[in-house]
């Protein structure tokens, strides 16, 4: 068999590779149910001003975002801030969690991140 034959197995297998890889990274990337991404630029939006311009600065920010943070962290850092608001002991333990402080310093750091691309 000659040297050409004997590569083009190798390569359609590595093509078969680098098409999975990129379909993973694609499918990672939006993980973000659309309704989470929906109340993420609806929010901006009201922060930001309800025009056109902030809708795409908005929905250019949440892709940031969900490039960077993985949508269980995003879970968890948006359940944290909920809760923290909540006074007394309940609110407390979020507050004071390191855990929880991690992931809310995760999401602020994409958050940054999508201000600096997107606005």
């Amino acid at each position: 068999m000659s040297l050409a034959g004997q590569l083009r197995p190798m390569v359609a297998a590595l093509a078969v590779l680098a098409a999975t890889a990129m379909a993973a990274k694609a499918e990672d990337a939006n993980d973000y149910p659309t309704v989470a991404r929906a109340e993420y630029v609806f929010g901006c939006l009201k922060a930001n001003g309800e025009t056109r311009q902030a809708i795409e600065q908005c929905s250019c920010s949440i892709d940031v975002v969900a490039s960077i943070v993985p949508y269980e962290r995003y879970v968890t850092a948006e359940t944290v801030l909920s809760m923290a608001q909540v006074k007394g002991n309940l609110g407390g333990e979020f507050r004071s969690s390191e855990q929880a402080n991690a992931a809310v310093n995760e999401l602020r750091r994409a958050q940054a991140e999508a201000e600096v691309r997107c606005f």
